[in-house]
């Protein structure tokens, strides 16, 4: 399968080593950055620089393949995705922007090829499982979805460090949050539902943000009394978050917060993702409910040291897209995550990152 990866970050570089390293895929990598580019350059894998986002190159860009990774910040998937509507080659990608999954639904009407957005971590994965555990209900009371990409040692008031894109981080936390309510769907404000939990003896805090649900609101509508996702932070980072966002306004000025929290926060190799989804309900006749949970954390001893955001979000796209060229997923239109099996996903040459890594051993 012939693949055009936009975007050489770390979450871009590490989809196209592990899919380069296959033999199934013929990859180029495409990015605005020539030193982004050059690591891969030296693997040997096809690269190209990208001057910009207009239609035109993209269309050149993606005129050759099978098949475009959309590996760039959430604001160019919809550009990216009308072009790859527009020269005929199915579409992936790692969004959280839910006006964007929207309008790539659109794009998938009557197409010709496959649309399927949201493939990383959460959205991706999360949604996965939870479609999974709630398959068993007859009714489904409560379905709870966790997830927080965290460092392994916390150093700052703010209880964080960069291991994703400061773009993403802002759109989640600035954008409304769809849940179900008693039955009925609606969204929620960002940053709100604050909670605290605990698994392997390590406390935290979860609350509202934007994206992670993807279709689920949809696909559960009608069987879930009560649905929501919250992202999973140390306890502390909430509160200091909502005194930028909201006292001192930086909501409404997005460039500024970015640059405060890329002066302010560094990156790290060294973290843990958290993924802890639960649903309660009617099983068989009887009130049950249904734990999965995971910690996963960074390979050092890897060749090439991962974090545990790269792990998850390139195990993410990477098992999907394996599953679609095996013809498990369909080769047209639409596709939700609820759609992808999750023995499938586990038992994928990819996805099984999240199987051969330490589960939870205590929740409490």
């Amino acid at each position: 399968m012939k693949i055009t990866l936009l975007g050489a970050g770390h979450i871009g570089q590490t989809i196209a080593r592990q899919l380069s390293t296959t033999g199934d895929y013929a990859v180029t990598v495409a990015d605005r950055s020539a030193t982004a580019l050059r690591p891969l350059a030296a693997l040997g894998l096809e690269t190209a620089l990208m001057p910009d986002d207009a239609p035109p190159t993209l269309k050149d860009l993606l005129s050759d393949c099978d098949t475009v990774v959309n590996a760039l910040p959430y604001d160019r998937a919809t550009a990216v995705a009308e072009a790859a509507r527009s020269v005929g080659c199915h579409y992936f990608d790692l969004t959280e922007d839910v006006a964007a999954t929207r309008r790539i639904r659109q794009l998938a009407e009557g197409a010709d090829t496959a649309f399927m957005p949201q493939c990383g971590l959460a959205p991706g994965f999360v949604g996965i499982v939870a479609h999974d555990l709630a398959r068993g209900f007859e009714e489904i009371f409560d379905l709870k979805m966790r997830v927080g990409a965290l460092p392994a040692f916390p150093t700052n008031a703010l209880k964080y460090n960069l291991t994703w894109s400061v773009e993403g981080l802002i759109n989640e936390y600035c954008h409304p949050c769809e849940a179900i309510r008693d039955g009925h769907r609606l969204e929620v404000l960002p940053l709100e539902g604050l909670e605290h939990f605990s698994l392997d003896g390590t406390e935290y805090e979860a609350f509202n943000t934007s994206g992670g649900l993807g279709t689920l609101c949809e696909t559960l509508a009608g069987r879930a009394r009560n649905l929501d996702y919250k992202s999973v932070r140390y306890p502390g980072h909430r509160a200091l978050i909502k005194v930028l966002l909201d006292d001192l306004c930086l909501k409404h000025d997005a460039p500024t917060l970015q640059n405060i929290l890329k002066r302010a926060l560094p990156t790290t190799m060294q973290d843990v993702v958290v993924v802890f989804v639960t649903v309660s309900g009617l099983s068989g006749g009887r009130f049950v409910e249904k734990v999965f949970a995971r910690k996963i954390f960074a390979d050092r001893d890897a060749p090439t040291p991962l974090s545990a955001i790269q792990i998850t979000t390139a195990a993410g796209l990477c098992a999907v897209l394996d599953l679609f060229r095996e013809g498990r997923l369909p080769d047209r239109g639409f596709i939700r995550q609820e759609q992808v099996g999750l023995g499938e996903f586990l038992a994928n040459r990819f996805g099984h990152a999240y199987e051969e890594l330490r589960p939870v051993s205590s929740i409490s």
